[in-house]
């Protein structure tokens, strides 16, 4: 990776109308490689969402133009310092939807969304026993951080979601419920989506988590671990006043902040995972994925079946050893 204290990450999405997404994104690539950016951008009917990475004169122009067309004139941009690109290549692809919810009637935030609270206000709402913190992310993500006492949705995607809040709607019933999620996008469509469920007192945090880490007087209070950033970074800090990990290893429990990918592909599974325990366990995440004859991990360390066997064989004692 480039290093370079002066790059920047800028988090971003937009609800607007955009007339023709696919000849949009074609041409917003363009311009992106142009700047010589990176990243990753959606490009649907109903507006933008995207992460970029470059060097400040880079993203600064591109934050300019993206300002000097009128239906991006008001984006707000979060801004983060980084160390290089956070991303290896650059793309812009049309979508059907900015957030995938899939929803028979879909929600229009521009029409109906929860109200907005400010990090002041969200924070103040956290400490309120009548309130309902409901976490708007995957459970890899709050696996890694999350507000103090959110509820953990047992889901695997944002599509999810809406099923399972009706599964469990007595947690909500007559309460003030907050949701939150990264950057705001899906919180804009999920809390509008409560509110037409019948929920009456819906909050959302303006901005997301990253607003949040960033405010000057909140300084990311009550909030636990860290931010999951779908970038190669991977994770970013948001308490700045106290840091309390709350991820743990997958395979011994312990403390842990580092995710992995399964080394089968096949698998590809996120874990929370030590560097120890990503050796000792060929960074498979079942023995189904140590044994798989696509292991990267194998791969990578061009590991022989030998070398294999017996790594195998020393987990297995040492796992018999724990029972």
């Amino acid at each position: 990776m480039e290093s370079n204290t002066n790059y920047q990450v800028l988090l971003y999405y937009n609800y607007v109308h955009i007339e023709d997404p696919e000849s949009y994104a074609a041409e917003h690539l363009k311009f992106c490689k142009e700047l010589e950016l990176k990243g990753r951008i959606l490009v649907a009917e109903e507006g933008i969402n995207g992460t970029v990475s470059g060097t400040i004169e880079q993203t600064n122009k591109y934050m300019e133009a993206m300002h000097h067309d009128p239906r991006f004139a008001n984006m707000v941009f979060k801004v983060d310092a980084h160390d290089g690109h956070a991303f290896k290549k650059m793309h812009v692809r049309p979508r059907k939807e900015l957030v995938t919810l899939r929803l028979e009637d879909d929600v229009n935030p521009l029409e109906t969304t929860g109200k907005y609270l400010s990090p002041q206000e969200f924070r103040e709402a956290l400490l309120d026993e009548d309130t309902v913190v409901l976490d708007a992310r995957n459970d890899y993500e709050f696996d890694l951080g999350h507000f103090r006492g959110a509820i953990r949705p047992d889901i695997k995607t944002f599509r999810d979601l809406p099923e399972w809040v009706r599964e469990n709607k007595e947690l909500l019933d007559g309460k003030k419920v907050l949701t939150y999620c990264t950057g705001g996008i899906r919180c804009e469509k999920f809390s509008g989506w409560l509110v037409e469920e019948g929920f009456e007192d819906v909050g959302q945090l303006h901005g997301g988590i990253v607003t949040y880490g960033k405010d000057p007087e909140v300084q990311g209070d009550l909030w636990d671990g860290q931010l999951y950033v779908f970038d190669e970074r991977i994770s970013v800090p948001v308490n700045r006043k106290e840091h309390v990990v709350v991820g743990v290893d997958y395979f011994d429990g312990e403390p842990c902040e580092r995710y992995v990918n399964c080394a089968n592909p096949e698998c590809n599974k996120q874990i929370l995972c030590s560097e120890e325990n990503e050796h000792k366990y060929l960074r498979g995440c079942t023995h189904t994925c140590r044994v798989s004859p696509r292991n990267m991990y194998v791969k990578e360390h061009d590991l022989s079946p030998e070398e294999v066997e017996a790594r195998l064989a020393l987990l297995g004692e040492s796992m018999k050893q724990e029972a």
